[in-house]
């Protein structure tokens, strides 16, 4: 059952009768807290994953540090932004774009809508609003394109929109919720869907370095390096089908050995609670 907020004449009360006519109600997904990060961007704590979108070391870092940098971002590519988010990604990839006076085209994928809406309130650097007024642009629209930046955005459960695309890609960004809290995004079964969609020169680039996941991507097919460190303890992860990454080291490998028995997710509709029972019933 959903969680309501109620609001009447400002202030919020909780735990009163929904059915009282005085009162407004609200989901409560569609409040979203503010954070301040350490760079000076903000982000928000979704309610519901009960986690904030963005490193608290850093939001706009992030994006450019685990993912333009590293997807080496260029004129003429095609990008799918799993997980859209506040835009962060996608605005670091069109800024980059946009100063190079070149072309780029990103396919976003997002579950929650209400984090579309809360885009609008956003305040970012200076020097990203040109490309943020883009990503405004699209979250009220569902698409922007003048012609140079083309930027989709596709509403929806990843694991079914993503099944109804047929372009090719040369990046992901793959950046859902942690394991534990979104680990229908984490599967071998959805890294095999974006196995499909990827150049086979093209990278994917995740945050993550759980073993959970590693192992995944492996078993899907993936090769899988090393990624920056930023803002964590260990690196982040990138992927790809041929092209040669930076390696992992012998811990990276004993983790994976050790910890990374992936998620399973065979028809692309179970639960979290059935993902989760399924990674701990099987054996080793």
């Amino acid at each position: 059952m959903e969680n309501y907020i109620i609001v009447q004449k400002g202030p919020f009360f909780s735990n009163l009768d929904k059915t009282q006519r005085h009162l407004k109600f609200f989901p409560l997904s569609s409040f979203m807290e503010r954070l301040l990060t350490n760079d000076g961007s903000m982000t928000f704590f979704n309610p519901l994953f009960k986690e904030a979108y963005h490193s608290r070391s850093g939001a706009l870092e992030e994006a450019f540090k685990k993912y333009i940098e590293p997807c080496k971002i260029a004129s003429g590519m095609k990008i799918l932004d799993v997980c859209f988010g506040i835009g962060y990604n996608s605005a670091a990839a069109i800024h980059k774009i946009l100063s190079e006076k070149g072309t780029l085209q990103i396919v976003a994928l997002e579950y929650d809508r209400n984090v579309l809406n809360n885009i609008q309130e956003v305040e970012v650097p200076d020097y990203l609003q040109a490309a943020y007024r883009i990503i405004q642009k699209a979250a009220l629209q569902g698409s922007y394109d003048d012609g140079a930046i083309s930027l989709r955005i596709l509403v929806g459960d990843a694991r079914q929109t993503l099944q109804g695309i047929q372009d090719t890609f040369d990046a992901i960004f793959l950046d859902p919720f942690s394991t534990m809290k979104n680990p229908e995004l984490w599967t071998v079964d959805f890294f095999k869907l974006l196995k499909e969609t990827l150049h086979e020169q093209g990278i994917l680039a995740t945050y993550s370095s759980s073993a959970i996941v590693r192992g995944g991507l492996r078993e899907a097919g993936f090769l899988i390096g090393n990624g920056p460190i930023i803002g964590r303890a260990r690196p982040s992860t990138l992927a790809s089908l041929k092209r040669t990454l930076p390696p992992l080291l012998e811990q990276d490998e004993k983790l994976i050995v050790a910890f990374g028995r992936p998620f399973r997710d065979p028809f692309l509709n179970w639960s979290k609670e059935n993902i989760l029972e399924e990674r701990e019933r099987l054996p080793l």
